[in-house]
């Protein structure tokens, strides 16, 4: 297989010279990996070509080189397309069912019609819910005291403003969100890996996890969090390529065509216009803008993205390059995240300054607090004075709650939560089966896709601390700033749903697991076949589990013998 530069012209000269004789350690390591051949050039390093995706799958059946390099680059965006359009299918089928209001889409759905209303979020009758259903939808006016950020809330709005508020209505947008974020986990993949298939296993395995699948068919925040996550870290993964070409190219070549470390230039070069990371900070500002867990990843994020700057001029030859990103690098980088993240969190509340009748509008008027920063508009102090009550809410939330866990147990999926729950008696509303019937939406992760995400968790530390693979590396990082600062709060009341902010970054963790089960390039015959029959049960080991817990998942009505031998543990019930 042929490499090829950034732009996808073959080069004249070959780019990797061949590497050296492997130790019997590097040797035993191969079998389990895919590493860069030792002597990979600057080239190489700095921006990975990517190869002919599926080239030789598409030979294996007779294809000729030309016509299987042709059909594999259309899998770039046919295969990610396809994955999605299976991830829709599956998301909007039946969308409205439940026709109810659902956990907490009792607070959600109603807030984003209140802004669609007044601007601000309102207080509704305690029968609501029954109206709403019914078709009547009581009037609301009063200000409501609310504790996330309204940016979530207008997403989930514009979907009500389409189609009205009923259970469709409020629910479409989540499933937008879901279905695109598979389609962005594809492209992430295939970016992150260098590999179509890999990164379109990646979207795969997005798409039947039953967290992510119920999620995307729920009117609740966390789902919007993280699909802004994800597009923030593809947006990051684009400027890092992007960043990497550019210190390629400023390199000098030497007469093998071979880039040459310059020391001088990797010190000094600036990078330039980095937009893509700017687009980074207006997502992660959504991120921030729709729950306060989105700070945690503005900062890992941040931190990531210039560790990746250090490594690019480590690569390009600079003696100090952790000091030369701090002179080059973290300025620019601090400025196209922070407050780019910052002005979109206070734009977020555009409905709330344009009206007066928000909670705390008027706060900084009428009680005169503040005064002394009187150069800061009212408004503005008001709006510091809401979060910081919002952020004492958070934090001291510890009432008890029935399917509240810890976050230690959230990996193993130990105790997923009850959206919804119906069950009758034989004969009673038109109950058939002799065991009652039962019906439940569970926020339940695919157990076995969960259960493998552990083991390649443990693989993608593994990569990341004794073969210093940045990709382990970068997973890593997304996995820990959506799920480490949850343990500062261990006497707050959270719930596992929370955890869907983790699982297009687990899945990217399985499918690393799972292209190191197929076997590095150069693999032998029998390794190949074995890797793939491993790797292919494994897959369809998922794709069964998620099937055979489907109908608790969409709330269908079956056998209450079935729903409970889909109890496998206690705790999920």
């Amino acid at each position: 297989m042929s490499s090829q530069t950034a732009t996808g012209t073959p080069p004249e000269t070959p780019r990797n010279p061949a590497p050296g004789p492997a130790t019997g350690w590097e040797r035993r390591l191969r079998r389990f990996g895919y590493a860069a051949p030792r002597a990979a050039g600057v080239r190489e390093r700095l921006v990975p070509p990517y190869p002919e995706p599926g080239t030789r799958l598409w030979q294996y059946f007779g294809l000729a080189t030309g016509t299987a390099a042709r059909l594999a680059r259309m899998t770039g965006w046919g295969g990610p397309l396809l994955v999605a359009l299976l991830a829709g299918i599956l998301r909007f089928v039946d969308l409205g069912s439940p026709d109810a209001v659902i956990f907490d889409e009792t607070y959600y759905a109603k807030d984003a019609w209140s802004l669609l209303q007044h601007g601000y979020e309102t207080d509704w009758p305690d029968d609501a819910d029954e109206r709403i259903i019914a078709g009547d939808i009581p009037a609301a006016d009063a200000a409501a005291y609310v504790v996330h950020p309204p940016a979530g809330k207008w997403i989930i709005a514009l979907g009500e403003w389409l189609f009205g508020l009923d259970p469709f209505g409020w629910r479409f947008m989540t499933a937008v969100l879901g279905t695109l974020s598979v389609l962005m986990l594809c492209r992430i993949g295939r970016r992150l890996f260098r590999s179509t298939f890999l990164g379109c296993l990646a979207g795969l395995l997005l798409a039947v996890d039953g967290l992510h699948f119920v999620m995307s068919r729920t009117a609740l925040l966390d789902l919007v969090v993280m699909f802004w996550m994800l597009a923030a870290f593809g947006a990051l993964l684009i400027d890092r390529d992007a960043a990497r070409a550019r210190l390629a190219a400023a390199l000098p070549e030497g007469g093998d065509g071979l880039l040459r470390p310059d020391a001088d230039i990797a010190r000094r070069l600036r990078l330039g216009a980095r937009p893509w990371r700017v687009v980074a900070g207006l997502c992660l500002g959504l991120a921030c803008a729709t729950k306060w867990n989105g700070l945690y990843v503005l900062a890992a994020f941040g931190i990531l993205t210039v560790l990746w700057d250090a490594g690019a001029r480590r690569v390009a030859g600079a003696r100090s390059p952790h000091r030369a990103m701090v002179r080059k690098d973290a300025l620019p980088a601090f400025c196209a995240l922070v407050p780019v993240a910052l002005a979109v969190y206070v734009a977020s509340w555009a409905g709330w300054f344009a009206t007066s009748g928000g909670y705390y509008r008027n706060w900084a008027d009428t009680t005169g607090a503040g005064s002394s920063y009187g150069w800061i508009p009212a408004p503005l102090r008001s709006l510091w004075h809401y979060s910081t009550e919002v952020y004492s809410f958070h934090v001291g939330l510890t009432s008890e709650h029935n399917y509240q866990s810890n976050p230690w147990s959230w990996l193993i999926a130990s105790r997923p939560v009850t959206y919804f729950y119906e069950s009758s008696d034989p004969g009673q509303n038109g109950c058939a089966h002799a065991s009652g019937c039962s019906r439940e939406v569970l926020a339940l992760g695919t157990p076995v896709l969960w259960w493998t995400a552990c083991a390649a968790l443990a693989y993608a530390c593994y990569r990341w601390l004794f073969r210093r693979d940045w990709r382990a590396g970068a997973v890593l990082c997304a996995v820990a700033a959506g799920y480490l600062p949850w343990f500062m709060y261990q006497e707050r009341t959270i719930f596992y749903f929370y955890a869907v902010v983790l699982v297009p970054f687990l899945c990217l963790a399985v499918a690393l697991l799972l292209g190191a089960l197929l076997g590095p390039p150069g693999s032998t015959e029998r390794r190949r076949v074995a890797g793939i029959v491993a790797a292919g049960v494994i897959v369809l080991l998922i794709v069964w589990n998620f099937v055979y817990f489907y109908p608790i998942y969409t709330g269908m009505e079956i056998p209450r013998d079935g729903w409970r031998a889909r109890m496998w543990l206690d705790s999920w019930i």
